[in-house]
Parts: C-alpha cells; structure tokens; sequence
C-alpha cells in the first residue's frame, strides 16, 4: 500500500490538473462552460476530500479548526453570487456574464489573435501573472493592504476548504490587477475562461493537505509543496512563492523558496484575527481601539518587515533574482569582472 501511495504521490497533481482541465475544455468547445467547470470543480473537491483523509501531508491538519463556515463565507462573499450553485466555483462564472474590452475586436490591442489558443492561453498566464504577482506581493508588503490579506493567512491548516478564504477587497484588487493587463492587450474572453479555469484548478490544489511530489513541477507551477513555505509564520518562508499559477516571477524577482527541510505544520501568523466571519470582514476596517472593543484580548502587533531587527533573515534564505544569479554566475566564470 505504501508503495501504490508513493507513486500516486507523483502522478496526482498532474493527473487531477489535466482531468479538470480537459472536462472544462470539453465545456468550452460545447459552447457550456459553466456546466462542465462546475462539473470538474465538484470532481476536484470530491478526490481531495478522500485523498486528504487517506494520504494526508500532515495529519496534525486533519484536526477540526473551527473556521470551516467563515472559510465558506469567505468564498461566497469573495467571489460573488453567480456561482453559489457551488461554493467553489472561482472567477469562471463572471467571465460568461461580463464583456471585457477585448471583444472590441482584432482592431483593438495589440493581442496576437492570429496564434494558435494554446500559445495565447500560455502569454495569457504568463502576463496575467505579472499583475497577479504583484498584487499578492504587495499585500504582504504594504500594511493597509495586509489588513485584508490576513484573513487568509490566519488559518491554522492548509486543506482545500481555504482556497476561497480571502476578503472580498483582497479578491477584488487580484482580479483587477490580473485582468487589466490582458484586457488592456486586447486578449479575447476565451483566454480570460481559459485563465479563470486554471486559476481556480491550481488554487484548490495548491491548498490541499495530500501527500504530493513535484520534482521539476515546483520550477514551473505554483504548487502545494511551495505554497506551504508561503503560510509559514517566518517571514523569510512566508513572504515567498507569490505566485498564483505561474513561479517565473517569483524565479525572475528573487522570492522563490524551496529548500531541503520540511516546512513547519505550525502555519499561521502573528496577527490577531477573531474567530466570527463577520467580524473578519469588518476587521481590516477597523482602527484599534474599534477592534479592543469588539474583542477585549485584542493586542496590537506592529508590522512586520523581513529583515528588521525581530525578523532577521538567514544567508540561504536571502532572495536572489534571477538577474543576481545570472551576474553572479558570469563573475565565477569571469575573475576580472568582479575587480
């Protein structure tokens, strides 16, 4: 048993992506595809149900935290009404019931319409993920944006039910700076589907608690085994791996992290959050003598910013761009351009 375990350990990410994907593109070319992506969708919830209980990562997580209700309002709050047929629908919805700038037309943008889908759904992602990128990396780094962020940090647990536990002003500023880039481009609403799959798929996985191994797929796509260094309460962990499909940006700006030891199951954050759905929504807006009277052992804690003198960084764990990489590597080959 332990041996059928370990080799499913390795073809689970990559098989449940590519069955979604390939029920939600069914869906697609049958001019239905909210029916078959809500078909995949349901698919993927029920396997990682099952597989969470019979191989978990770790077990300390299969432990009842009490957040799964706020965790479900959060994903109905944060990504609308439209698809409440099922609480976990992502963004693909929207994109049949929205018109974007880029049904314009081809005269509009600069979009290569004329390539192949596949080629335009890969530009898709990867420029998509600039802004997706940028937008998680700035709500760890600016405070009045982490207020809202934090809510789906203060899990104790990564399983799949917290793939849709953000804030709805978290969510809105992700879709707005994802989307403006391909709507700006010109790119048509079939890559937008295409994306809107994708991300949710990668999303729920990215969370699950199920025994995976990645090999060369941790280079490419953001993966549970990277995600979890993100929930680490280290900031030099946590404040890594933003990506949300894609890691050639976390490659390219130096926030890519996935070293040899096991990150800790002691996920979370030091920042207070209450227990109660509706007072997390309201939490961020709050001042702190507001939030003292709300929760009487509300303590504030000061922001933190990697590197200052209570969240020192260690040398392995320094960021390292792909540009400082490549300089670094020219100047090894290369003495005299060091001098």
């Amino acid at each position: 048993m332990e041996n059928i375990k370990y080799y499913l350990s390795w073809a689970l990410w990559p098989a449940l992506f590519v069955i979604c994907m390939s029920v939600a593109g069914y869906g697609f070319s049958h001019d239905a595809p909210v029916l078959y992506f809500n078909i995949a969708y349901v698919f993927l919830i029920l396997s990682l149900f099952f597989l969470e209980k019979w191989m978990p990562y770790e077990r300390e997580w299969l432990k009842p935290d009490g957040q799964n209700t706020a965790s479900i309002l959060h994903t109905i709050s944060s990504k609308g009404s439209v698809q409440l047929l099922f609480l976990f629908s992502g963004v693909i919805g929207l994109a049949d019931y929205i018109t974007p700038v880029a049904e314009a037309g081809p005269a509009y943008g600069i979009w290569p319409r004329n390539w192949p889908l596949w080629t335009q759904v890969f530009l898709g992602m990867t420029t998509a993920e600039f802004g997706l990128y940028w937008a998680h990396r700035l709500a760890h780094e600016i405070s009045w944006m982490w207020r809202f962020h934090a809510v789906h940090h203060s899990v104790t647990k990564l399983w799949f039910l917290n793939t849709g536990r953000f804030h709805f002003v978290d969510s809105l500023i992700s879709i707005v700076l994802g989307l403006w880039i391909l709507l700006a481009l010109g790119a048509p609403m079939e890559v937008v589907k295409w994306l809107s799959a994708i991300t949710a798929f990668i999303g729920m996985l990215t969370h699950c608690n199920v025994e995976m191994r990645f090999g060369l797929l941790n280079y490419i796509f953001n993966t549970p085994g990277l995600h979890r260094w993100h929930h680490s309460r280290l900031l030099y962990e946590g404040n890594r791996n933003y990506g949300e499909n894609l890691m050639i940006w976390d490659q390219i700006f130096g926030t890519f992290y996935n070293h040899s030891y096991r990150p800790s199951a002691d996920i979370g954050m030091g920042d207070y959050m209450p227990e109660k759905f509706t007072y997390q929504i309201l939490w961020p807006f709050l001042t702190n003598k507001m939030k003292q009277r709300l929760q009487t052992d509300f303590e504030p804690v000061p922001f933190g910013r990697e590197g200052d003198a209570d969240h020192p960084v260690p040398e392995f764990a320094k960021r390292k761009s792909l540009f400082m990489l490549i300089v670094g590597l020219f100047q090894a080959r290369n003495p005299r351009a060091s001098v």
